[in-house]
């Protein structure tokens, strides 16, 4: 059972009937097979344990599936890499940055993206290069340095995702903006102060829909509470009404 068989087995999945709406939400930028994600989940399941346990990335199949034209064998190569990660080598980013500027769009670079983050976590040395990444001419690399820390809660490098942040204010490109909101918004699952202090301070700024992002779990909390104070009270003046009916 080889990496081989796995794309054999998504050709043989290929369904023309979804291939047109997957396109169409991809904005036709890219041809599909028609192979949605549960499908593909499945043969990730099946072949990736196998090759975890050669402990080596296989580049060539990576760059195979980069090659091809059909975007599921990009997700292929993008989850197949995030299934390694702890395999990665120090001298691997620049592979990783070549397949974030190549076939570029928020679909792969959103996997990219922890699978960097893994390897900038274990190998800190390659932070300065994050660094130089988040004022790059390219969108998707300053997207991939933005949101690399993600879900890192207390281990975030609170210095590193301050100067990335701070290198990417006042811009109008939608996916830098969304970016900043998410690393935010995450962050602030952790250490709310902070976040709102760095809002405060840089508000004049952020975009409107970095902000948007950043303070949408606060508002989500603050909406619940609201929530459960209308059922706490709906629920007494039913309590008093039967006590006072007894009575």
């Amino acid at each position: 059972m080889s990496l081989t068989d796995l794309l054999e087995e998504l050709e043989a999945a290929k369904d023309p009937k979804k291939a047109g709406p997957m396109e169409a939400y991809m904005r036709h930028q890219f041809s599909f097979l028609g192979v949605a994600a549960p499908e593909r989940n499945k043969l990730y399941k099946k072949y990736f344990p196998e090759a975890k346990k050669t402990k080596i990335i296989d580049w060539d199949f990576v760059d195979t599936c980069w090659e091809k034209e059909y975007r599921e064998y990009q997700y292929v190569a993008a989850n197949y890499l995030k299934a390694m990660q702890s395999y990665l080598k120090d001298s691997d980013l620049p592979k990783l940055e070549q397949l974030v500027v190549t076939k570029s769009w928020w679909d792969t670079v959103d996997i990219l993206d922890r699978v960097v983050g893994s390897l900038v976590y274990e190998k800190q040395e390659l932070e300065k290069i994050i660094l130089q990444w988040s004022l790059s001419d390219n969108i998707w690399l300053r997207r991939v340095a933005i949101d690399h820390q993600l879900l890192r809660k207390e281990k975030t490098n609170v210095q590193l995702m301050e100067k990335i942040l701070l290198h990417n204010l006042n811009q109008t490109e939608f996916f830098i903006n969304k970016a900043i909101g998410w690393a935010l918004r995450d962050y602030s699952k952790t250490n709310p102060a902070w976040v709102a202090c760095f809002i405060e301070k840089n508000k004049e700024r952020m975009a409107e829909l970095s902000i948007k992002e950043a303070t949408s779990t606060s508002s989500m909390i603050e909406k619940r509470i609201r929530y459960l104070k209308k059922v706490a009270h709906l629920c007494y003046n039913r309590l008093y009404l039967k006590n006072f009916k007894e009575k």
